[in-house]
C-alpha cells in the first residue's frame, strides 16, 4: 500500500474513480438498451456502417494532423481549413460538370476530376501555409507556431467567406451514387457509403505502404525522429516537410469531397467541427502515429453512431443522437485517463513531447 501511494497521487486515484464511474454507467446503459429490444439487429448494422463512413472521413483528416505533428511537433489547427478549401473549390467543379452534362455522361471520370481538383486546391493551401506561416517558426517556442496556426485558420475561413459569401451551397446530385444495396436482414448500404469507406481504406493503405516501403517514407520517418540527425544523414529536411504537407493536404482535400458527398453542402466554416473531431481522433489513436490516427478516426465515428444510442437510450434520454459530440469527447477523456498516450501512442521522451 505504501509503494502504491508513493507511485500514484490522490489525483490519479480520483481520475481512475471517474473513469470507473463512466465505464459502469456505459455498461449499465448498454444492458438496458439491449434488454429493451427497441432496436433490431439491422438497425445496429446500419448504425455501424454509418459510423464507419463518418469515421473514415475523420481518419483521413486526422492523418494530416498526425503527420505534421510527427515532423514539426506542432498542432496545425489550420488543417481544418485545408479540408474546407478542397470541398469548397470542388463544389464549383462539381456544379460546372453537372450543369454541362459532363458528370451525367462520364460519372466515373467526373468523380476522379472532382477529387483531383479538391486535392490540388488543398495541397496548394497546405504548401503555402508551410512556406509562408510555419517555416520560419521551426526553432521558435512551441506556443508561437500554435498561435500562428490558429490565426491562419481564421484567416482562411474569412478569406473564403469574403470571396464566396457566407451562404450554404449544395453539392449537385452525383449520377451513380444515388440508391443503395439491400443485404439480407433488411440492411441497406448506400452507394455513397460504399464509395467513402472503400476510397478511405485504399488511401490509408497507400499511405501506410508509402511510409513503410519507400525511401521517401523512410526519410519522413527519419525526420520525425530527429531533424538534425536526418540532415546529417543527407536527407533534405525541407523537402521532406513539404512532402508531408503535400500528402496531408491531398488527403484533406479528398476527405472534403467525401464529406460533401455525404452531407451535400459546403460553407466557409464547414471545417471547424470535422477538424476538431479529426484532431480528437488523432489524439485518441496516439498523436504522431499513422495507424493510430486511422484507428482513432474509425473508433470515434463508430462511437458517435453506435455508442451514443447504446449508452444513453436505456436511460430514457429522448434524443440520444443529439448528444453524439458530447459522447465522443467523453470517450476521449476516458481513453486519456486510462492511457494518456492514446490507443497506439508510444511514451514520448521529454525532447519529443
Amino acid at each position: 500500500m505504501r509503494r502504491f501511494f508513493e507511485r500514484y497521487d490522490l489525483v490519479d486515484v480520483i481520475m481512475w474513480l471517474i473513469a470507473a464511474t463512466i465505464l459502469i454507467a456505459a455498461l449499465l446503459g448498454s444492458i438496458k438498451t439491449i434488454q429493451s429490444g427497441k432496436y433490431s439487429p439491422a438497425t445496429w448494422v446500419d448504425l455501424g456502417i454509418s459510423g464507419l463512413t463518418q469515421g473514415s472521413v475523420y481518419a483521413l483528416i486526422a492523418l494530416g494532423y498526425t503527420m505534421v505533428y510527427g515532423v514539426l511537433r506542432m498542432i496545425n489547427f489550420a488543417h481544418s481549413e485545408v479540408f474546407m478549401s478542397g470541398a469548397f473549390i470542388g463544389y464549383f467543379a462539381a456544379t460546372w460538370m453537372a450543369a454541362s452534362g459532363f458528370m451525367e455522361r462520364n460519372p466515373l471520370l467526373g468523380l476522379i476530376l472532382l477529387f483531383l481538383v479538391a486535392a490540388l486546391t488543398s495541397v496548394t493551401i497546405a504548401v503555402l501555409l508551410e512556406r509562408i506561416a510555419y517555416r520560419r517558426l521551426r526553432r521558435a517556442p512551441r506556443l508561437v507556431p500554435l498561435i500562428t496556426a490558429i490565426g491562419a485558420s481564421l484567416f482562411l475561413q474569412y478569406m473564403f467567406r469574403g470571396l464566396f459569401g457566407s451562404q450554404v451551397r449544395s453539392y449537385p446530385p452525383m449520377p451513380g451514387l444515388e440508391g443503395a444495396i439491400s443485404l439480407p436482414g433488411g440492411v441497406e448500404i448506400e452507394y455513397v457509403q460504399i464509395l467513402v469507406i472503400v476510397a478511405a481504406a485504399l488511401m490509408m493503405l497507400v499511405l501506410y505502404l508509402f511510409t513503410q516501403r519507400t525511401r521517401a517514407g523512410l526519410a519522413l520517418r527519419a525526420v520525425s525522429e530527429d531533424k538534425d540527425v536526418a540532415a546529417l544523414m543527407g536527407i533534405d529536411v525541407d523537402a521532406t516537410i513539404v512532402r508531408t504537407f503535400v500528402i496531408g493536404g491531398a488527403f484533406a482535400g479528398m476527405a472534403g469531397v467525401l464529406y460533401a458527398l455525404i452531407y451535400r453542402q459546403v460553407t466557409f466554416y464547414m471545417g471547424f467541427v470535422p477538424g476538431i473531431k479529426a484532431f480528437t481522433a488523432a489524439v485518441l489513436g496516439g498523436i504522431g502515429n499513422l495507424p493510430g490516427a486511422m484507428l482513432g478516426g474509425l473508433t470515434l465515428g463508430v462511437t458517435e453512431s453506435v455508442g451514443t444510442i447504446l449508452f444513453l437510450d436505456g436511460y430514457g434520454v429522448p434524443a440520444p443522437y443529439q448528444l453524439k459530440d458530447g459522447i465522443a469527447f467523453v470517450v476521449l477523456v476516458l481513453i486519456l485517463i486510462l492511457r494518456p498516450t492514446g490507443i497506439l501512442g508510444e511514451r514520448l521522451s521529454r525532447t519529443k513531447a
